[in-house]
């Protein structure tokens, strides 16, 4: 799955510096109410609009919303950043209601830095009827990169990273950082990573860096004074790797479907996703070849979910708030699961839902290049989003190139 790109730290800066009034709020526990207030708004929903496959599930779930008298505008991102610097704009400028933005797909350092100064509604996701179904035990849904969503952010999918390898010409794919760094030696130009600080380019330094750090639990805290000497095993690692990249690491692809694209191409042959459905999506859609597997690391991978938040000064909190309900519907959930649609896993506990859900979800084929929940295993937690914002800061410093 493509998760949005994090806050960016000069936006960090000025958030600090800010802080929304208090206001009036819908009454989040009556939803017949808010679902009667809700009829006719126009939702603005601020999501990555860089797959056409994600695009089109949010099209269909315009078109539950209309059923339901509401109105959904996709505003397509290529950063997330985006609509927080909006909301922060209309702070700065006075606007605290009629806001542009009324809905965000959200996680990570963007979510710690807007909850951290209140420019989230909220909160509301434990409210929404549909949340009764929602796996709390099980899925991470309750932290997002270990901060508390304490009801500010609704989860709509969950993901896992998945390494994406043309078994046609890599029989044996490598499992680990040490054995992925001499594959790259046997095969230069072979593999590569999106340029950070894009989410999954990102994704691939913190989970090379949790196999490498001698202790990981340090990256459950705050990014502190210690982390030149936490990362330098990562730094050298990457100064290994990156002569042996794809175009000797003078560029990178600029998102992960570009990054499949290359596979496709027949220009590398290992690749990354954070849905573990991505590739079977895409061999159906004849945007890999049919011979694409998936696999994970030996010590396991990242996995997170991704969620939906309202900004604070929305002027259409009951109307994102219906969006946010469909989004954690059964029918949703299925759909989204579906390889041929999106392949995302779902936030759901199966045995919460209706029977006859609950048996489409088991009746899903998820495909040929799509590993089961036991192969995936228990995905490894995120660490703390300071650490993202920095790992990808020095990653541009070090390596950042223009193209």
């Amino acid at each position: 799955m493509r998760f949005p790109t994090f806050l960016t730290a000069p936006l960090i800066a000025a958030l600090a510096f800010s802080s929304p009034a208090a206001m009036a709020n819908p009454d989040v526990s009556d939803w017949d109410a808010v679902s009667q207030a809700a009829q006719g708004q126009t939702v603005y929903w601020h999501a990555w609009g860089g797959s056409t496959a994600t695009n089109d599930f949010i099209a269909w779930i315009g078109e539950r919303a209309e059923q339901q008298g509401v109105r959904l505008e996709h505003v397509k991102l290529s950063d997330t950043a985006d609509a927080v610097g909006a909301v922060l704009t209309e702070l700065q400028a006075g606007r605290e209601t009629g806001g542009s933005v009324d809905l965000i797909w959200i996680n990570g350092a963007n979510f710690a830095s807007m909850k951290s100064v209140g420019l989230l509604f909220g909160p509301f996701a434990e409210q929404l009827p549909n949340w009764q179904y929602v796996d709390v035990d099980g899925k991470t849904v309750t932290s997002d990169f270990t901060v508390p969503t304490e009801g500010y952010e609704s989860p709509w999918a969950m993901a896992q990273l998945v390494f994406v390898y043309d078994s046609a010409r890599v029989p044996e794919p490598p499992k680990n950082a040490a054995r992925l760094l001499q594959w790259a030696q046997e095969n230069p130009g072979r593999f590569t990573y999106p340029q950070p600080p894009d989410f999954l380019g990102t994704t691939f330094l913190k989970q090379m860096l949790i196999e490498l750090v001698p202790d990981p639990a340090v990256l459950q805290n705050p990014v502190d004074e210690d982390y030149e000497d936490v990362t330098a095993i990562l730094w050298d690692y990457l100064d290994q790797l990156t002569p042996y990249l794809w175009r000797q690491g003078r560029a990178y692809p600029e998102t992960g479907p570009r990054q499949l694209q290359l596979i496709n191409d027949g220009e590398t042959d290992i690749a990354f996703s954070f849905s573990p459905g991505e590739a079977t999506t895409a061999i159906a859609n004849f945007d890999l070849p049919e011979t694409v597997r998936t696999y994970v690391l030996d010590g396991g991978t990242l996995g997170n979910a991704s969620f939906v938040a309202i900004p604070f000064n929305s002027s259409s909190k009951e109307g994102a708030m219906v969006v946010a309900n469909i989004l954690l519907s059964p029918e949703a959930q299925l759909r989204a699961q579906t390889p041929g649609i999106l392949g995302y896993g779902t936030v759901l506990d199966m045995d919460r839902i209706p029977e006859a859900d609950r048996a489409a979800f088991e009746a899903l084929d998820l495909g040929i290049a799509t590993l089961s929940p036991a192969e995936l295993g228990q995905a490894l937690p995120e660490p703390h989003p300071s650490w993202a914002t920095r790992l990808a800061d020095d990653w541009v410093a070090r390596y950042g190139v223009a193209e």
